[in-house]
């Protein structure tokens, strides 16, 4: 028992050792350059590849097909990925856009394209012959990891090349300015980091198998020891890899019988997948900081919605087929069922700016689940139809989006991309790969539909179905709700949109469609196949909607085409490489393949034909006598939400913190802070940087939560309540960096406010829009417009839902003088109208024309109250 306690020991420190491999390899790459490589894994099965290439194909020597590999290829890929494909993404997010989530979509991009690429080049059999470089020793193994972690911990903390490292990682800004060449600390990066990739492919390669997608797949199921490690500390990686690695094979030796002995051995076997699953729920905040709150994906403003033209084209599309025969029909059938799957993205990423990588995974559920209810083995239930055991699975699946909705609400960009990639990861692994979920299944088409072309005629109704419920999703309220989410997840909450209620929204209906979709494939080839639902289709997925425009539905449906018909009509990884390609060209076209048609469409359409003088003349008597909206006052009328005497009446309004106290990792920031806001008059809030002045700010407007102490609006203790419930009961806020929803317009900015406040009142907008002077930009988009212009239209979201709390954040940063004045004068008649208003401001001479009350800050205590009288800020009429 001894000898055997040993020798699995010691194949489980050879497995721990690749794994280490690749939690270094990550680890250094996301410390230089802020990018979690996902393509980290393909890399590993590219330089795999090139060692067969060149040993098994065209017999080099050993050690020289290894230092080539080893030096010269994976290295070179990892400069070519970080100059031509990160570079101009890591400046679009120093200009403020959203490079941080387009350089995730290009690691998945860079992905896909090598694996197709590889499926191009050598094809999709595997290879059996892969050349071993070290001996099967795992000592030897260890050793090597041991070795390369030693010197990486050495080169980093004693070498300048290491102090340069880290302080790019704490501040590239500010590394910049002191002279240091950030993108050669980037460049030295990706060149080590694919290094340990290629050597983590030409150590496992021997022993897995090599084809495109199992060493990938591999070795992304590892990635759960870099997140362990919080992508910073080598020695826990280390430790936890090595640790993984000898549990899992010890689990071999357990042999309980029955349904356990299933279950451990799925265990045994997937045990890097678990971890990771437990590490992305653990670590909720990992890669959240380059996000700044705003929405993962910055969807243009005008992006492509399809004039009825690209809508014809596309109905003429999706109807040719029903003109194939033979093959070609079949291949068409999955088409339709395709574009389903790839919708339930546009509402989860497109729409709802959330990280979607285990699409895959809801597609399978639903796939098996209703091949399980037409064959009557799902349990507790009967056999049903194949129809309507479509329709109950997609009711089963809709319920378990909760899986991956209830974590976004805390998470973010990467910390939710590895949530959801974790789920598609385990699903894959625990349910589709194990044989008493999948063997002797049989999948049969829906009676009446058993022909091809007629089951093509049902895809048809249910993908315009699905697109009907799409479009839905996208218009009114909550379309606009859904974008407001997206552009800037804070200013939605602000602006009283109820953010984790439509989270998990999103993701249910998203998970949904998927099952729809997912049942449709399968039916349409008549089998439940794993390979068609692991985690590499759905990145694939993922990348294919975002570069092609992810909230576009044209954009969805000319995706499916796109990949069905590659796959079906070239070589195997064909799609997969020209996804690949769009993918890392998103430095370029960050809005995808949509944006760049629209932009490439606003070029050569014809200008506009002006209007003649004597037209000018006619527009501008119309308007003189156009009826002016009517003005704010109690017969504007409206829904009250939270028990407003009348219609139009301003409630009290009085908030009130008392004893407020807050800590942030043992730091004081607030010491029992008593603070009141009166109806009527203006308070400032004045202090130092550090003062504490944000985190009270914060605690106010219910965006933290205080340690200690209460908030209290008239009477009622509100402490507790998140930020979108404290905008319904009338305290509305604005944002020291302004908090605009760039791909919607105006108007929109205005009616989210209007519909999400205190009060919904139909009027609110145009008067709103009239009060601020924004009529000429109404129907304009936010995105690009001036700064001032953007204060006011901030502004107006907040009046739209008639507050009596408003709460300012430096509301004059960013404004001429001009401009200033006229802040002055509209902040003074809102308080002259009853409103209790709150400014943070830095600006002595707006703080002292406009304040009642100064309370001053220092050391998160408040050291004075004072109260003056305002002058020089007359109310706008």
């Amino acid at each position: 028992m001894s000898s055997l306690t040993y020798d699995l020991t010691l194949a489980g420190l050879a497995v721990g050792s690749a794994a280490a491999l690749t939690a270094i390899g990550l680890i250094v790459t996301y410390r230089a350059t802020g990018v979690l490589n996902f393509a980290h894994g393909a890399v590993a099965m590219v330089t795999a590849y090139a060692m067969w290439q060149l040993r098994v194909g065209w017999g080099w020597p050993l050690p020289a097909a290894a230092a080539l590999c080893l030096l010269v290829v994976a290295p070179g890929i990892g400069l070519l990925l970080g100059r031509f494909v990160f570079r101009p993404l890591s400046l679009l997010r120093d200009r403020g856009g959203s490079g941080g989530a387009q350089s995730l979509v290009a690691s998945l991009g860079v992905f896909v394209l090598l694996v197709g690429g590889a499926g191009l080049v050598w094809g999709t059999g595997a290879k059996t012959d892969a050349p071993k470089i070290l001996p099967d020793d795992p000592w030897v193994q260890l050793a090597t990891v041991a070795a390369l972690a030693a010197a990486v911990a050495a080169v980093t903390r004693w070498t300048r090349v290491g102090r340069e490292l880290r302080a790019v990682v704490d501040d590239r800004r500010l590394a910049t300015l002191s002279g240091i060449d950030a993108d050669r600390v980037a460049d030295t990066g990706w060149a080590f980091g694919t290094f340990t990739a290629g050597l983590t492919g030409l150590l496992l390669a021997p022993y897995v198998r090599l084809d495109p997608y199992g060493l990938p797949l591999l070795v992304m199921a590892v990635l759960g020891v870099a997140v362990a490690a919080r992508m910073r500390s080598l020695p826990v990686a280390v430790a936890a890899a090595l640790a993984v690695g000898v549990a899992q094979s010890q689990l071999t030796r357990l042999h309980p019988g029955g349904w356990e002995e299933q279950v451990l051995q799925a265990l045994g076997a997937n045990l890097f997948a678990v971890l990771l699953l437990l590490a992305a729920l653990a670590l909720p905040r990992i890669g959240t900081a380059e996000g700044d709150g705003q929405g993962f994906l910055r969807v243009p403003p005008a992006a492509v919605s399809g004039g009825g033209l690209v809508w014809v084209l596309a109905g003429v599309l999706f109807l040719l087929p029903l003109g194939f025969a033979g093959s070609d029909l079949t291949t068409s059938v999955q088409v339709p069922a395709l574009a389903v799957v790839l919708l339930s993205l546009v509402v989860v990423t497109g729409r709802g700016g959330q990280v979607s990588l285990g699409q895959a995974g809801y597609a399978g559920l639903g796939a098996l689940f209703a091949a399980l209810l037409a064959s009557g083995r799902f349990p507790g239930l009967p056999r049903l139809p194949e129809l309507t055991a479509l329709g109950v699975a997609v009711l089963l699946v809709a319920p378990l989006g909760l899986l991956t909705g209830y974590p976004a609400i805390r998470r973010q960009g990467l910390a939710l991309a590895l949530t959801t990639l974790a789920f598609g990861v385990g699903v894959s692994a625990f349910v589709f790969a194990q044989p008493y979920a999948t063997s002797g299944l049989t999948v049969t088409r829906p009676a009446g539909f058993a022909d091809d072309r007629a089951y093509y005629v049902l895809e048809l109704v249910l993908l315009a179905l699905a697109v009907l419920v799409v479009w839905l999703l996208r218009r009114g309220r909550t379309g606009r709700a859904l974008a407001a989410m997206r552009d800037h997840e804070p200013g939605a909450a602000a602006a009283g949109v109820r953010v984790p209620l439509l989270t998990v929204s999103a993701f249910v209906a998203g998970a949904a469609l998927a099952a729809l979709g997912g049942g449709m494939l399968s039916m349409g080839v008549q089998a439940f196949s794993p390979g068609a639902f692991d985690p590499v289709r759905g990145l694939l997925w993922f990348a294919a909607v975002v570069v092609l425009g992810a909230d576009s539905v044209l954009g969805a449906l000319l995706a499916a085409a796109l990949l069905v018909g590659l796959d079906a009509g070239a070589r195997g990884g064909m799609a997969a490489a020209v996804i690949g390609v769009l993918a890392v060209a998103l430095g370029r076209f960050p809005g995808g393949v949509s944006d760049a048609l629209r932009a490439a469409w606003v070029r050569v359409r014809p200008a506009p034909v002006a209007l003649s003088p004597t037209g000018l003349r006619a527009r501008q008597r119309l308007a003189a006598v156009a009826p002016a909206p009517p003005a704010p006052g109690p017969e504007a009328g409206g829904t009250v939400r939270h028990g407003d005497p009348a219609p139009g009446r301003r409630p009290a309004g009085r908030l009130t913190a008392r004893g407020v106290a807050v800590t942030y990792d043992g730091y004081r920031a607030l010491d029992g802070v008593d603070l009141t806001l009166t109806p009527g008059r203006i308070t400032a809030l004045t202090g130092p940087n550090g003062a504490g002045k944000s985190s009270l700010f914060h605690c106010l407007a219910g965006t933290r939560r205080p340690d200690g102490g209460t908030v209290i609006l008239d009477g009622e203790d509100i402490t507790r309540a998140p930020a979108h419930e404290r905008t319904r009961r009338g305290i509305a806020r604005t944002f020291q960096q302004l908090a605009v929803f760039p791909s919607l317009t105006v108007e929109e900015n205005i009616r989210i406010g209007a519909e999400q406040g205190r009060r919904r009142d139909p009027g609110a907008t145009a008067r709103t829009i009239a009060l601020l002077g924004l009529e000429g930009v109404g129907r304009h988009p936010a995105a690009d417009l001036p700064t001032g212009t953007l204060r006011r239209v901030e502004l107006g979201r907040a009046l739209a839902g008639d507050p009596c709390v408003l709460l300012l954040d430096e509301p004059a940063a960013g404004l001429d003088s001009a401009e200033t004045e006229d802040l002055a004068r509209l902040l003074a008649a809102l308080a002259a109208d009853g409103m209790a208003l709150l400014i943070v401001e830095h600006d002595p001479d707006l703080v002292s024309r406009l304040a009642h009350t100064v309370y001053e800050m220092a050391g998160g205590r408040i050291t004075g109250v004072h109260a003056q009288q305002p002058h020089g800020a007359e109310a706008a009429p």
